[in-house]
């Protein structure tokens, strides 16, 4: 299944997944650090969406309450949510 999430507080703008049988198969980022986040989005790849959300949730950056990989984490938990 594919999905986006409208990120907030972050750089970029939204994001998109696609998991099958809750293991992460792609994430793409619009807008934002584009080398980081192409890089977030395979270091992810092929995990359980558990652990991606146990091991980016809360990562903040700068100033700023949220990041990229703590949205990506939220985005995860709402798509469990609502599965």
């Amino acid at each position: 299944m594919t999905f986006s999430y409208r990120t907030s507080g972050t750089c970029s703008r939204a994001i998109t997944v696609t998991v099958e049988n809750d293991i992460i198969t792609d994430v793409e980022f619009m807008g934002g650090c584009n080398g980081n986040l192409k890089g977030i989005g395979k270091l992810v790849g092929g995990m359980h969406i558990d652990e991606v959300i146990n091991r980016l949730s809360g990562i903040t950056c700068g100033f700023k309450q949220t990041s990229c990989p703590d949205q990506l984490a939220k985005a995860l938990m709402q798509y469990k949510a609502q599965k």
